[in-house]
């Protein structure tokens, strides 16, 4: 990245007009302890307008939610316009998992059981959304959004803008450091904390932001130049892009013929 300050200026002049253009008065983000949500909360406080910072505890990880209090806490200390809510949402998870029926598909119940987590915290970002007139922030780097698909579909992919999706995971570190967010940050393995454990992303995908941002890049290139590493890389993103191109792309529509309308 040229210049990380030009970006940083660049994205938040984007919201203030996002903003001011959809006559909303601030926003609203989650707050998970990791770099995307920390970089972006702090682009969102930069405009000046009214930020809700809101993190919410479903079985996490204690270093995540002393991460996540910690910047919210450096954030409140540097910009009066933000404010915050610590919600523990692991009862209402916990109710909603005694109302479904018992299953055998263990594996795809702990998927699917992940992404309900980020399910209700969406639908919380939104209660607050539509409580303050506040737009929601997404926290997705251009690796997740548009590269493998990494995110939950309308959970953490349900927001109404995308700040940084169009940054690369190492830009995004870039931004981090020229911000001043707190090392522990910049320094935590990346996480999605759906798990309830210490996985990390690179754990789920096989490879990490590097490697992903390097298959992202070289994609049309002839494989055959490429180390076994770099293959079995490229493989993994191919793979992931392909299967997740239902959230990345544009929700199908049938189309009725005009003869039988």
């Amino acid at each position: 990245m040229k210049s990380p300050e030009k970006v940083i200026t660049h994205i938040v002049s984007w919201l203030k007009e996002y903003a001011e253009n959809a006559q909303m008065k601030g926003f609203v983000i989650g707050v998970s302890g990791g770099v995307d949500s920390a970089v972006t909360s702090t682009l969102c406080a930069k405009t000046g307008f009214p930020v809700i910072c809101l993190e919410m505890n479903i079985h996490q990880q204690e270093n995540q939610v002393s991460r996540a209090k910690n910047h919210i806490k450096w954030l409140e200390d540097h910009f009066p316009n933000v404010s915050h809510h610590s919600l523990s949402l692991t009862e209402v998870f916990e109710s909603f998992k005694t109302m479904l029926p018992p299953t055998d598909q263990h594996e795809q119940e702990f998927l699917s059981l992940a992404n309900t987590r980020a399910r209700l915290r969406m639908s919380t970002l939104y209660y607050f959304a539509a409580l303050e007139r506040c737009l929601v922030a997404g926290t997705g780097n251009k690796v997740e959004d548009f590269g493998v698909g990494f995110y939950t579909k309308y959970g953490d992919g349900g927001v109404d803008l995308s700040p940084i999706a169009d940054l690369m995971k190492s830009d995004v570190f870039a931004l981090a450091k020229a911000l001043g967010v707190n090392k522990e940050i910049q320094e935590a393995a990346p996480t999605d904390g759906l798990w309830g454990d210490d996985r990390t992303d690179e754990d789920q995908l096989g490879a990490s932001y590097d490697e992903l941002e390097w298959a992202m890049r070289n994609v049309s290139e002839n494989s055959s130049q490429f180390s076994a590493r770099e293959q079995d890389v490229m493989k993994i993103y191919l793979a992931l892009n392909r299967q997740n191109k239902h959230k990345m792309n544009p929700i199908p529509v049938c189309k009725i013929p005009s003869t039988l309308l």
